[in-house]
Order: C-alpha cells, then structure tokens, then sequence
C-alpha cells in the first residue's frame, strides 16, 4: 500500500492555486498599503463619507431637496433644530450636504473611469502600433494637454444639455491626456522586454499582446491613476456645478456653492451656508489624493514616497 507524499498545495487544482496565490498577494498588498498612516487616514475618510451617501435615505430622508415644505426658515442661523443653519429656501444645511454627497462622489467616481479608460486605451494602442498612429494620437494627445482642462469642460458643458451625463462626459473627455502619456511610456517600457518578443515569435497577435501582456503590467499603474483621477473629477464637477453647468435637478455640494452665491451669503456673512460644502470637498479631495499616493507607493516601490 503506497502513501500519496505529495503535499497539499501540490494536490490543489489550478484554479484553486490561482484564487490561493491571489488572495496571498491581495494580503501582501495591504500589509504594505497600511504602513502608510496618510493613506489610512484618507481611507477611513472615504468610508466615511461612503456610509453617509450609502445610508442618506435613512439618515436624511429622500424629501430633504425638495423647495416646498422645507422645515425652517430661509437662512437661518445654526442652532439645535438645525446643527448646520438652513439654506435660503429653509431647508438642513446638514441634510443637503450629506445627500449631495450621493453626485459629487458618483459622479466623480464615472467620471475618472471614463476618463482613464480613454487614457488607457490611448496609451496602449499607441505604444504598441507605434508609426503614423503613435504620431498622430500623441499629437492629438498635445493638444488636449495644452489645452486647460477646465475651460475645455466648460465649453462641452455649454453646448449640452444640463445634467449629470453631461458633467461626466465633459470631466472624463477632457482629462485623460496626462493618463494616455504615463500609459504610454509605461507599454514602451513592457514591450521593450524579451519575452514580448518571444510572444511574437511564437504567433501571439496584437490583441494578444496588448490584452495579456501589455495591459496586466499597466494595471498598477491605472489604479493608482484612478484613485489620484477621483480627485480631480470631483473638484472639477464642483467647478461646473458653481458655475451653474450642473444638473440643476439634483444637489451636489459644487451645486450647494453656486446656490450660496446666488443667495448673497458671501456678502450677507451667511458662512453656514459655504464652509460645510466647502471643507467636505475639500477633505474627499485630499483623502483621494492621500489614498493614491499609498497605493502609487505600493505598486511602485521605487517611487519612495514618504509615508
């Protein structure tokens, strides 16, 4: 009678040594990820603030934008009823900055999707095909670059119809040049290695090369673009909604500014009514940021970024 010596890992089938090797790496990574007390601190911050817009409807209740039937008075004063003051139609400070958190995060979330996806796309196809395809996408790519973001979303803002697809498209459209550049030169780096070459020799075709070699040596590097990209699609969604190019149905916390202004409360004293909106994008902002620099560190180690 023989006894099978093989060791367990050994038995386990393929697919069960991929999810194993999987969650060890899922493991390292944040192992690494939670040596940086910045990059914790805005993690907590976004869970945070990812509960509040989760949990809206139950904490503020559906009905706290509606201008008919506010439950106070037009701009009143912070005070137990209301910890945050109301706004100039009576309704909670404090309820319409935890439901606009709801778009501002939403929209910032698709909007830096959109944006990277474009970017990665750009960045890959143009690294790989290389000749008259790289030059007229990189010079394209130029462009958009010299181009200020912001007024480029204004224009596209203008011309469309006000609402939330609207702000997406404009944010995501126009700020993934600097995606496509990093992309780029990070798939001539991939594609300058050997065993690229040896994919080649052996059939492997340009979606091939792109899908399984090209794109998992990028991904990293994208996810840290994204989460750095979530911050900036916020604060620009804030810029378009204070400018009045938002969605003028739905609150946002860049909406909740442009009504402030509308209302006088700069010139009034009225700070209720700014600082709350204000200092929450603000705060999603830098936790973002801290959060990407972590991960950015993680990923790549040569970076050296202080933790």
């Amino acid at each position: 009678m023989t006894t099978d010596t093989t060791p367990p890992a050994m038995q386990a089938g393929p697919r069960t040594l991929a999810r194993q090797r999987r969650r060890a790496s899922a493991a390292r990574l944040w192992k690494q990820y939670s040596s940086h007390r910045a990059g914790l601190l805005g993690l907590a911050a976004l869970v945070v603030f990812a509960l509040l817009a989760l949990t809206a409807p139950l904490t503020v209740g559906s009905d706290v934008s509606s201008v008919t039937g506010a439950p106070g008075h037009p701009l009143e004063a912070p005070s137990g009823d209301f910890l945050l003051g109301t706004d100039r139609y009576g309704r909670d400070v404090l309820g319409l900055v935890v439901w606009g958190s709801r778009v501002s995060l939403l929209v910032g979330l698709l909007a830096a999707v959109l944006s990277v996806a474009i970017g990665t796309l750009v960045g890959i196809t143009a690294g790989h095909f290389r000749g008259a395809y790289a030059t007229v996408m990189m010079r394209i790519t130029d462009w958009f670059l010299v181009m200020p973001t912001l007024v480029l979303a204004i224009a596209l803002a203008t011309v469309m119809s006000r609402s939330l697809g609207t702000v997406i498209l404009a944010i995501g459209v126009t700020s993934w040049p600097t995606t496509a550049r990093l992309v780029r030169a990070q798939t001539l780096a991939v594609e300058s290695r050997p065993y690229i070459e040896r994919a080649k020799a052996l059939g492997g075709g340009h979606r091939h090369i792109m899908v399984r070699h090209v794109l998992p040596n990028v991904m990293p590097l994208v996810l840290a673009q994204t989460t750095l990209m979530i911050s900036s699609s916020i604060l620009a969604e804030a810029t378009l909604a204070f400018l009045g190019l938002g969605d003028p149905t739905v609150v946002s916390w860049g909406g909740l500014l442009q009504d402030a202004r509308e209302a006088g409360a700069i010139s009034a004293g009225d700070w209720w009514y700014l600082v709350p909106p204000g200092i929450t994008i603000a705060v999603v902002a830098l936790a973002f940021t801290l959060c990407g620099r972590a991960v950015e560190s993680v990923l790549n180690p040569r970076l050296g970024v202080a933790r």
